[in-house]
């Protein structure tokens, strides 16, 4: 039973939904990063539920960093962040009555019935405030080596926003980081917002794609084979529970290329290794080359809908119907674009870590 991650710089988080608290420990950070706790609350923020699209429970997530910070600085130690629950409402939920595509079932199997239920328990999205907090440490101390991250909302039913291959890409990602509703094209948020009002109105909910950019990471990074760059990031972008699927570069769309049409022609710029196109996004044989990594990962709708459905009774052995009450979003796709930024700062961390050594953060790539 493992919650962490990572082999140099380690993620470890802890908690439930309506538990206490939620909380997250990042164990093998170098010592010396700037902690700004302000930029940690900004970071919640964007994660934190604020409209008509989002669910009505919404948190103060007045963080508390209890070790591994002295002055505002790391001190190289176990880093302990925890985010107390505060506006819990556990009588909505039914023991024994397993939602549609939640974790009830399998949590029974896992746990023996021992679970914390409530909310979902230690599998809802209510952690991953967790990882927001830890991230955004780890944000920071990626921006003292030129590497930024960006996600934005690509498709939601049936509007799609701008892709990072049509923009500047440093640009665009440095602009996403300041936006609470993540989109590249600012005509984007208002249609997106009506898509998910309209399915919210039928008691139903809606998935889609996000894209994600990361700049300013160099050549060398990762490894041949289990540990390629694409491995890791897909093993942590894979715990956080809507995201169904990860394609790096051209994804799937190499399926209709010829050779000719999918290899990125390799180029020297100013001194510099590039390539002309970006279909590999940023990765080849498991390894970075210097381009921005570009992967685009699936949104699942919310499984908490309050249609009528199908279902089992697993205490009773019997068949059942379901139509789910509590406070949900029907779209978790604008609140999760900074989970993710935050799941990859925290990744990266680890790789840079076991490529150049934890003092990396302080020493740079030299």
């Amino acid at each position: 039973m493992k919650n962490t991650f990572g082999q140099s710089v380690l993620t470890t988080v802890f908690g439930e939904s309506h538990g206490e608290a939620v909380g997250v420990i990042i164990d093998g950070l170098a010592p010396g990063i700037d902690v700004d706790f302000d930029f940690i609350a900004y970071q919640l923020s964007k994660r934190r539920p604020s409209g008509k699209t989002d669910t009505p429970r919404v948190e103060n997530d007045d963080f508390k960093i209890l070790s591994g910070v002295f002055n505002g600085k790391t001190t190289g130690t176990p880093i302990a962040v925890v985010i107390p629950n505060e506006n819990t409402k556990s009588s909505d939920y039914n023991y024994g009555v397993a939602r549609p595509s939640h974790a009830d079932y399998t949590a029974y199997q896992k746990y023996h019935g021992y679970e914390d239920f409530r909310g979902g328990g230690h599998f809802s999205g209510r952690v991953t405030a967790a990882l927001v907090a830890g991230g955004a440490i780890a944000i920071s101390a990626l921006k003292r080596l030129g590497i930024s991250i960006g996600t934005h909302i690509l498709k939601c039913g049936d509007v799609c926003d701008t892709i990072f291959e049509n923009t500047n890409i440093e640009n665009a990602v440095l602009s996403l980081q300041n936006k609470k509703f993540p989109v590249i094209s600012s005509e984007a948020e208002d249609k997106i917002t009506a898509e998910i009002l309209k399915v919210a109105g039928e008691k139903d909910s809606i998935g889609g794609y996000i894209e994600t950019a990361i700049t300013g990471v160099p050549a060398g990074v990762g490894e041949p084979w289990f540990d390629s760059v694409e491995g890791v990031l897909s093993h942590a972008l894979f715990s956080i529970g809507g995201i169904k699927g990860v394609q790096f570069g051209a994804g799937s769309a190499f399926a209709e290329m010829k050779g000719s049409q999918a290899n990125d022609s390799f180029r020297y710029q100013n001194g510099k290794v590039i390539t002309e196109t970006n279909s590999n996004g940023g990765i080849n044989g498991g390894i970075t080359n210097g381009m921005p990594i570009i992967f685009t990962a699936t949104v699942k709708p919310t499984p908490s809908i309050g249609k009528a459905q199908d279902t089992i009774n697993f205490l009773t052995a019997e068949n059942d119907k379901i139509e789910i009450k509590g406070r949900h979003d029907p779209a978790i796709i604008r609140r999760i674009c900074v989970v993710v930024d935050s799941v990859c700062a925290l990744t990266l961390c680890d790789l840079l870590a076991q490529r150049y050594g934890t003092d990396v953060f302080l020493n740079g790539f030299n």
